[in-house]
């Protein structure tokens, strides 16, 4: 197959991306984010998002949750996260290396932190010998494909301020919830009241780069010399931000992700007529999660890429992408149950 399910970062660019770095290829610019590219790209975020924002662009996720997190904290300080969390499994201790902060993970069923749940990292407050509970990290959408509502980000919000903590996206997949929840990007991040948000773009049809925005440019008046310290700043911005631009622009963003997350649901439902297959997650962005026969993975991995979530169980996790199809679904369906049969 030409198109596998490893991950939404082994596909391609759009072609509206690939023109518009053709086009920002041509001529002279400013350099270091002074560009009329990033002026555009930044008007194309306060569309989304409103005005007031501090808006950072960077080369990748990690860069991007590091320059979050370390807005946020001291190296005296605790981020809370999930323990499926990228930036506890996937980054390679960036946090504690750059941010120098401890990272405070908790166990879930869905990938999902609650009030609940953080509250049994909540101590030690003042004591000079514990780490002080300062972020709470969630990622949208989760490492196991679900999303969290408006309703539930604004409680961790609340319960966040309530106790002079902030609260940080990883929104690497951000647009996948956005489509999966029928809302507005304001909505569900910023009216909720969500202090930091890294933006993806590199998984939904850029080349490279992210953004890191604030919504309190208060809490940004040092990211400009931390992004440059992290070696995130990219001196010709132009092609960062004329990406963004394009995607952004008619909301071909959230096309994009649309049509990835119907990809994934259509690939769950075909899969679990497959007898031996349980899916085991609600498909709700662009990820399936399937328990397969393990005699039939082998040779379905040298036929089409994809990666075992739980190689004990074992568990496979299928990402669709923008350009997925319905023929690459079927087709990898169809292999999986002549493999099965």
């Amino acid at each position: 197959m030409t198109r596998g399910f490893g991950s939404d970062n082994c596909s391609g660019a759009l072609p509206e991306v690939l023109k518009a770095l053709q086009e920002a290829a041509h001529g002279h610019q400013p350099s270091y984010g002074e560009d009329a590219y990033t002026r555009e790209a930044t008007r194309e975020f306060e569309r989304l998002f409103g005005p007031d924002i501090a808006l950072f662009f960077v080369y990748n996720g990690t860069g991007a949750n590091v320059l979050s997190l370390s807005a946020l904290t001291r190296s005296y300080h605790a981020v809370i996260c999930a323990e499926t969390a990228h930036v506890h499994v996937d980054e390679c201790g960036a946090i504690e290396k750059h941010a120098g902060c401890k990272l405070l993970t908790l166990p879930t069923f869905d990938g999902k932190l609650n009030t609940a749940l953080v509250q049994n990292h909540l101590h030690g407050f003042g004591d000079q010998h514990h780490v002080q509970p300062r972020v709470i990290s969630i990622t949208q959408c989760t490492e196991l494909g679900t999303v969290y509502t408006p309703a539930e980000i604004k409680e961790i919000c609340d319960f966040a301020h309530a106790r002079g903590m902030y609260v940080h996206v990883d929104g690497a997949r951000l647009a996948n919830a956005v489509a999966y929840l029928g809302v507005t990007p304001a909505t569900l991040i910023r009216d909720a009241g969500v202090d930091a948000l890294s933006f993806g773009g590199t998984k939904n049809g850029m080349l490279f780069g992210e953004a890191v925005l604030f919504f309190n440019p208060a809490l940004a008046a040092d990211v400009k010399y931390l992004r440059k310290q992290l070696m995130q700043l990219h001196s010709k911005g132009r092609f960062i931000a004329a990406q963004f631009s394009a995607v952004l622009k008619d909301d071909r963003w959230l096309r994009s992700a649309a049509h990835a997350n119907a990809m994934a649901r259509l690939l769950a439902r075909e899969a679990a007529l497959i007898p031996g297959v349980k899916i085991t997650q609600e498909v709700q962005a662009n990820e399936v999660f399937a328990i397969l026969p393990r005699e039939v993975i082998a040779p379905l991995q040298q036929a089409c890429l994809f990666y075992l979530w739980d190689a004990d169980v074992p568990e496979a996790r299928w990402v669709c992408s923008f350009d997925t199809t319905e023929d690459d679904v079927m087709e990898f369906t169809t292999l999986l149950r002549s493999l099965v049969d």
